[in-house]
């Protein structure tokens, strides 16, 4: 591979396989990365942050923790490529240097939160096989949602964002009167917060940092979530308006049916600093992977401030 070569394809989505291997070829490439496994799937699949940086300003940054919003791993991972890249050239990355950057800031990003759900929603569960057939009993309780494109939860039909001592009761209730009262594609809370290992690997290793701020990418909506409950930590509202300026999203509080126990609002409600959902894209989920370059470029600033801001 030429030194050039871009290693991160935004073409097509990232299989479980291909993120490993995508990994060690940045790891080999820039070898100031430092990369970590906090935790696995229930399938046993690795869960890695990325760490870019040596700075004291510590920031957190997580992608597909629903299994059909699987293009915001490619986000991530092209972020890490592209800042890396800005890096060793000691340029510019969204008009900021990235030198300056690096040391003083680390960041840590979390590109694939779901890798088993993201397996099936991809298409890399063969069908037929025993694991694809276990997703699909799940699926045919629900047979209003699509199958497998909308997939959101974990092996064990637990919505991972839906996992978190926040609210979790009133989560419960809210999705309990939806239907969603035992395993599914998707809004079901789980047996109790934490119960899953994926939502219980970022939990523990938000714990052991001391994030400034955290960025949660979702799709869909070209919308920036910033609100839990009566919470308004320091300068949240005014970095979630720099956010949707450099972006072109709108700022919004979070719908009230999905207002509680997901991540950005236990971390909220934990440390008072601020937490934002981003909501890339528009259409329905799985979005195409012809959107890529048009949502990396509304996001690129969000993610360069997020770590300096």
């Amino acid at each position: 591979m030429g030194n050039n070569e871009q290693i991160v394809n935004t073409k097509e989505p990232y299989t479980y396989e291909r993120l490993q291997d995508d990994l060690k070829k940045l790891k080999d490439k820039y070898s100031f990365l430092q990369i970590e496994t906090i935790g696995e799937s229930v399938q046993k699949g690795a869960i890695q942050s990325v760490r870019i940086g040596t700075g004291q300003n510590e920031v957190m940054y997580s992608a597909s923790i629903h299994a059909n919003e699987y293009i915001t791993t490619n986000v991530l991972m092209k972020f890490i490529e592209d800042f890396c890249d800005a890096y060793v050239r000691d340029d510019d990355i969204f008009e900021h240097s990235a030198k300056m950057i690096f040391n003083t800031s680390s960041i840590y990003i979390v590109p694939l939160l779901n890798p088993d759900g993201v397996e099936l929603v991809t298409g890399n569960i063969r069908e037929g096989s025993q694991d694809y057939m276990h997703y699909k009993r799940i699926a045919d309780q629900f047979p209003s949602i699509p199958f497998p494109s909308g997939w959101k939860a974990n092996f064990n039909g637990v919505d991972l964002n839906l996992q978190f001592p926040a609210s979790w009761t009133e989560a419960r209730e809210i999705k309990f009167a939806q239907g969603f009262n035992r395993p599914a594609p998707r809004d079901f809370v789980g047996f109790g917060p934490l119960t899953e290992p994926e939502a219980l690997a970022i939990y523990n290793f938000t714990l052991k940092h001391n994030f400034r701020l955290i960025l949660a990418y979702h799709t869909q909506g070209e919308v920036i979530f910033w609100r839990y409950a009566n919470y308004l930590p320091q300068d949240s509202e005014e970095i979630g308006k720099i956010f949707s300026k450099v972006s072109g999203y709108a700022l919004s509080a979070t719908p009230p049916e999905s207002a509680n126990a997901g991540l950005k609002d236990w971390f909220i409600k934990q440390y008072n600093r601020p937490g934002y959902t981003i909501e890339a894209g528009l259409g329905t989920n799985p979005l195409p992977m012809s959107q890529f370059d048009k949502i990396y470029n509304d996001n690129l600033g969000i993610l360069v401030l997020g770590s300096i801001i």
